[in-house]
């Protein structure tokens, strides 16, 4: 587990744009049986997290088309709501950063620390917007 200090930064740049923080196996679960459109970030310390995916996310929620719901787990912190998360995201395996855009309980697409890697935050915002446009419209 991380300093909590160390990561609240982190937290806080999802949070403070309405992304809501789900802390327990429990909350997952509630969340994925929502109906309509959930993304679920898988938030992370390392540099793609920070430089791509992060913002990339944020960016992606100034578009006119977004999902019903934005939530996050957090990897090395909450390790029960994390791998909660990730059943919901199989056949992947786990990566961090990770982003799963879930219809009515079902993956209907991923993004991966390798989509991420390398990669400009506005590229991220694009893969987004365009799952957003076909799974959320």
């Amino acid at each position: 587990m991380y300093d909590p200090q160390m990561v609240q930064p982190f937290r806080d740049e999802l949070t403070s744009v309405g992304v809501q923080e789900l802390l327990t196996a429990d909350a997952v679960d509630a969340a994925m049986k929502e109906s309509g459109t959930t993304l679920v970030f898988v938030n992370s310390v390392c540099g793609c997290a920070a430089g791509a995916a992060r913002p990339g996310l944020r960016m992606s929620m100034l578009g006119n088309v977004k999902p019903d719901r934005i939530v996050t787990v957090f990897a090395g912190m909450e390790r029960e709501a994390t791998e909660r998360a990730r059943e919901y995201f199989k056949p992947y395996q786990p990566s961090s950063p990770q982003i799963g855009l879930m219809k009515d309980g079902q993956l209907v697409h991923m993004v991966q620390r390798h989509d991420i890697e390398g990669k400009q935050a506005d590229a991220v915002a694009r893969d987004l917007e365009e799952a957003f446009q076909k799974h959320c419209g």
